[in-house]
């Protein structure tokens, strides 16, 4: 399930050169509100003559209804097994028009130019595509890797620091499953000064981190879950937030659930202290806290059961012994998750 990643700035022209080498029969180009009035100007020669199909931005639009909005227009622009449609956009953009594509007359070919850090260290690259439905993060969905994916830096100056956060965090869990040495470097660095040419190399460290996991375990049957990291909280609390009418960026979620799942593996596997403490005082300085009490316990502990990584209605998380060793399925007794909500609430400061 490999896929080939291009790091490059100069996206009109590496793209032009990715679609004149498919000769495909016609292209279409996936975009959001956001993405169709920043990034596609940027790529008025590769993407000239692209059939350009736009969906509202935001998470709480990855619905089946947009998927559906998608196949027809795919379908009134004649599209065939041999087009391309070019998903441009953030996680919500990549996640929607690869499964799009991955459906559309059993599988068309697609290439992700995500234009979010998020985007490009986490959903644009893997293979995973989806939608939500009935409430619950990515629900439905398949694997399915782009033929390609163009990662670049340069849209990054469109973006509100909220974005970059958001990115960030899922750099966070890469580098945590990775190693202690690139764990404090990240917890190092001043997000408030970060220059693009530095981003960039410490994400092309975090996508081979991912790379090198997917290539190894490209279906989640094993290895994989390991990147599973911080999500069976963070999607519950991202779930509850949309519920609640006061949706979070998802890396805020996975921020906020990285900080409960080190609690929890300190708790159970004897995870560091330090670096527990160390990891809670950025989130803190960086992402706040989420909007969530005691009373909300249930209902979180309710999402977390109908997360995909849990079976039978056991809730089941990825969990650290120490920096760069994950042990996977370690299935959770609600005490203890209670007991690690209560101590994230109090580490960020609720």
């Amino acid at each position: 399930m490999s896929q080939h990643i291009i790091y490059s700035n100069q996206v009109d022209a590496t793209l032009s050169a990715v679609i004149e080498g498919g000769n495909y029969h016609n292209v279409a180009v996936l975009v959001d509100q956001n993405t169709r009035q920043h990034v596609l100007p940027m790529l008025a020669s590769s993407l000239e003559k692209a059939m350009v199909i736009e969906i509202p931005a935001g998470d709480e639009h990855k619905t089946l209804n947009s998927l559906i909005s998608v196949w027809e227009a795919l379908e009134s622009c004649g599209a065939t097994r041999q087009s391309l449609l070019v998903n441009l956009g953030g996680g919500m953009v990549t996640d929607l028009g690869g499964l799009a594509a991955a459906t559309f007359k059993r599988g068309i070919a697609c290439v992700n130019v995500p234009t979010t850090l998020l985007g490009a260290v986490d959903a644009a690259v893997g293979g995973k595509t989806g939608i939500n439905f009935m409430g619950l993060k990515n629900e439905i969905g398949t694997f399915a890797p782009a033929r390609h994916v163009i990662i670049s830096t340069c849209f990054f100056s469109t973006l509100r620091h909220e974005d970059i956060l958001s990115g960030y965090a899922e750099m966070l869990k890469h580098a945590i499953l990775n190693s202690c040495h690139e764990f404090t470097a990240l917890l190092d660095q001043d997000l408030n000064a970060t220059d693009s040419d530095h981003l960039l190399e410490r994400l092309k460290a975090s996508v081979k981190l991912k790379e090198d996991i997917v290539n190894k375990d490209p279906t989640e049957q094993g290895l994989r879950k390991a990147l599973n990291l911080g999500h069976t909280v963070g999607h519950a609390l991202e779930s509850h937030a949309l519920e609640t009418g006061s949706p979070v960026a998802h890396g805020y979620a996975v921020a906020w659930g990285l900080v409960v799942e080190t609690v929890l593996s300190h708790m159970i596997l004897g995870f560091p202290s330090d670096d527990l403490y160390a990891l809670a005082s950025f989130v803190k300085q960086n992402y706040g806290a989420p909007s969530v009490t005691c009373e909300h316990y249930d209902r979180l502990i309710a999402l977390m059961r109908h997360d995909k990584k849990s079976a039978a209605g056991e809730i089941n998380c990825t969990l650290l012994r120490q920096c760069g060793e994950p042990t996977i399925n370690n299935k959770i007794d609600v005490d203890s998750l209670q007991s690690a909500l209560d101590i994230m609430r109090d580490l960020l400061g609720v």
